[in-house]
């Protein structure tokens, strides 16, 4: 039972994590008015700044992670970035916005490596993409959490009080957090031991080895590039292109966040733990596909001009894309020896969160401005932006399929462990 209580505590820091993270993506609108920016000044203030310090950090972070206690390393983090989250809730001009933001991005470096580690030595290396999909169950709750509860609380008491109530919500599950989790072995679940822990070059030097390693980091990148690029624009092109309020866009969007989320990981968990899914191979051909479908549903979301018909194929596109966040991590997992882990965590962190919370955003927000007559942004030019971001999920899916070339002989030199039913699958 330990392990499932591990893994709740998991859940929830994840859960905490994405809360804290895109809660401001749902009030984006009013604090662009409030503090009279362009689309491409919000974009930097709300995602740029606080993505430079979230992968900046997490090397270093990531580094004491596989070295240290994970548990202290975790707890302090959830502490950081949620006392942060209350002073962007006291925040009063641009500048205090922008420390707020930088200091979550500090924070935040330390959760998910951390949490993967942890998890992968409570968890056998066969039902390792199994339990990390249902920890990325934290993602569509916090996605909610960052919708619902955001547009909810930002229409009645106006933006700030979000802020307010999770960054307080955060420091009190980090000191749970810390009362009750146990620190476990590392690597006590794997044949390949290391007795020492390997130097940053040496990791990278290893992980750029591992293609297979390679090509699942620049998928699961590319896909954060790709769906949650499109969903921090998605409450302000419902809020134009519809005139509705933050509330009422959030409406729409949280509930396939929390139902279409969850189920989409939990049927993912459940394929993930067939014996038929033992070979890594049906994993990454499974997600691929899945992308590549949505990525055409997207597309049309964005073209059309109709709300029922952005909101019907809201619920293929949303749960898309966390279908491959839980099995990402578990791949890459598997693909790292065990005093690796953080830091092949940290690698794919850093690509993916560059990808969607410093390219998509201010990229998205450059095109917007730039559309638009006279330069201010509106409705029409939002729309051509994000209509030029939708087509990137077909580069992600390639990623996926090319990596099944080298995927089973790269986890086996990882874990040391044989792939089971190991009739080998035809390679692409």
């Amino acid at each position: 039972m330990a392990r499932w209580y591990v893994l709740l505590m998991m859940v929830t820091v994840y859960t905490l994590s994405i809360a804290d993270r895109y809660a401001i993506s749902t009030v984006l609108e009013p604090i662009r008015l409030e503090l009279h920016l362009t689309d491409s000044g919000i974009a930097f203030l709300t995602g740029t700044s606080l993505a430079l310090f979230y992968v900046l950090f997490g090397f270093p972070l990531s580094w004491l992670t596989d070295r240290y206690s994970r548990r202290i390393i975790l707890t302090c983090s959830v502490l950081a970035w949620s006392a942060m989250t209350i002073c962007t809730g006291l925040s009063h001009n641009y500048r205090q916005l922008q420390l707020s933001r930088l200091g979550v991005g500090v924070g935040e470096a330390g959760g998910t490596p951390g949490a993967n580690s942890i998890l992968s030595d409570y968890f056998p290396c066969v039902r390792r993409p199994m339990a990390l999909t249902i920890f990325a169950l934290g993602a569509p709750i916090g996605a909610w959490i960052a919708a619902d509860f955001a547009g909810r609380i930002s229409d009645l008491y106006g933006w700030r009080t979000v802020f307010l109530w999770l960054g307080a919500a955060g420091v009190i599950f980090g000191v749970w957090l810390y009362a009750t989790v146990r620190e476990p072995r590392r690597g006590c679940l794997d044949h390949r031991l290391q007795a020492d822990s390997p130097s940053f070059l040496v990791t990278m030097k290893y992980l750029w080895s591992q293609r297979a390693a390679v090509h699942v980091v620049l998928a699961t990148s590319v896909c954060a590039l790709w769906g949650w690029g499109l969903m921090w624009w998605t409450p302000t092109f419902l809020m134009r292109t519809y005139s509705l309020s933050a509330g009422q866009a959030g409406a729409i969007t949280a509930p396939i966040h929390l139902y279409g989320g969850i189920a989409a990981s939990l049927l993912t968990a459940w394929l993930l733990a067939q014996p038929w899914m033992a070979n890594p191979k049906r994993i990454v051909w499974l997600l691929g596909s899945i992308i590549g479908v949505s990525t055409i549903i997207s597309i049309v979301i964005y073209w059309s001009h109709s709300l029922s018909v952005a909101t019907a194929l809201f619920w293929i596109f949303i749960p898309s894309i966390y279908f491959y966040i839980g099995p990402g991590f578990g791949l890459l997992n598997n693909l790292a020896e065990p005093r690796m882990r953080a830091m092949f965590c940290c690698v794919v962190l850093f690509v993916a969160n560059v990808f969607n919370l410093v390219v998509a955003p201010q990229a998205v927000g450059l095109l917007s401005d730039w559309f638009a007559p006279g330069h201010i942004a509106n409705a029409a030019s939002l729309r051509l932006a994000l209509l030029c971001l939708a087509p990137t999920g077909f580069w992600a899916t390639f990623h996926f399929f090319w990596s099944a070339r080298h995927l089973v002989q790269d986890q086996e030199r990882a874990t040391g462990i044989k792939v089971m039913g190991r009739p080998e699958l035809t390679a692409l």
